[in-house]
């Protein structure tokens, strides 16, 4: 039996949100594996979501820049340590060249847009220059570069109480369509996603290993033990397709009408706009969200601390 030490106890109800009681217990079940604990304390209904099991707790902006055209955009994540700096005018420019600049030469990662030119030395430089100023470190965290080629729209939204969440979308058209028309549309659609937070577009789009992992939570929750084997996994079925109708986008319930899936809603847009109307991608930021995505940090300088 692994060594269940105060530490990895404490770790795991940080990532799970569960009591600490629950967090050892878990811990001793699964022998030491985090994953299988936090899957045990699913089972149990113990667990909060597990998209909140990696938070951060960093400040900073998320900001987006959409071409005037529409063809092609960027949602950038820039991070510092306080909110009073977040919310200083200079912080907000910062942030804003920083869009401009991954936007303007198409950088896919944050890494790359570092070692991109920005004035007399590159974006790197010019964050270290800032760093310096305000004795704060800053990060520029994540970005992602969108693009469309053909009829079809790229537009953002972000979130309007202090700059902590947005999100990007393309949508493909079958024919040409008004800019003014698909501006709002990609930007109510952007809404949705930062209110209603989809993982993928569509349920083809998610991987098999997702649902089945999904299937083995469900089908090991105590309420269905005693059910016949067919009842269970009838329910079983019900349940994660229930799930993945509130992960996939086309699925969900429009906030602005609930009456309705964004796949219904697009269907009824497209016949009035006369075109086929296709998400393609999308990325959502919220600030401080854990990612597997490189993130790109300015060179240590006087009066800051690298995390």
């Amino acid at each position: 039996m692994a060594d269940i030490s105060a530490s990895m106890v404490k770790e795991l109800r940080d990532k799970s949100g569960a009591a600490m009681m629950d967090c050892k217990k878990a811990l001793v079940e699964a022998n030491g594996n985090f994953d299988k604990a936090i899957e045990w304390l699913r089972q149990k209904g113990m667990a909060v979501a597990t998209k909140k099991a990696s938070r951060t707790a960093t400040e900073g902006l998320v900001v987006a820049r959409v071409a005037d055209d529409l063809k092609s955009g960027v949602i950038v994540e820039v991070n510092c340590e306080t909110d009073f700096v977040a919310r200083n005018e200079e912080f907000v420019a910062l942030c804003q060249e920083i869009a401009a600049t991954a936007f303007e030469t198409k950088s896919l990662d944050a890494e790359v847009l570092m070692k991109q030119k920005h004035g007399a030395g590159t974006v790197a430089d010019f964050v270290t220059e800032k760093v310096a100023k305000t004795g704060e470190n800053m990060v520029v965290r994540r970005l992602v570069y969108v693009n469309i080629e053909g009829p079809g729209a790229v537009g953002s939204y972000i979130h309007a109480l202090g700059g902590k969440m947005g999100a990007i979308l393309a949508i493909k058209s079958s024919k040409d369509v008004a800019r003014e028309e698909m501006s709002a549309l990609c930007r109510e659609l952007s809404m949705h996603i930062v209110s209603a937070k989809p993982q993928y577009i569509s349920r083809t789009e998610v991987p098999v290993e997702v649902v089945e992992n999904e299937r083995r939570i469900e089908a090991g929750k105590e309420d269905l033990a005693k059910k016949p084997a067919e009842i269970r996994d009838k329910i079983v079925s019900g349940r994660v397709d229930k799930l993945m109708a509130e992960r996939c986008f086309l699925d969900q319930p429009f906030v602005k009408d609930p009456n309705q899936t964004i796949a219904q809603y697009l269907k009824q847009k497209g016949t009035t706009l006369g075109a086929e109307l296709t998400p393609v991608k999308f990325a959502l930021f919220i600030l401080g969200e854990m990612t597997a995505e490189p993130t790109a940090e300015a060179p240590p300088s006087n009066g800051c601390c690298q995390h």
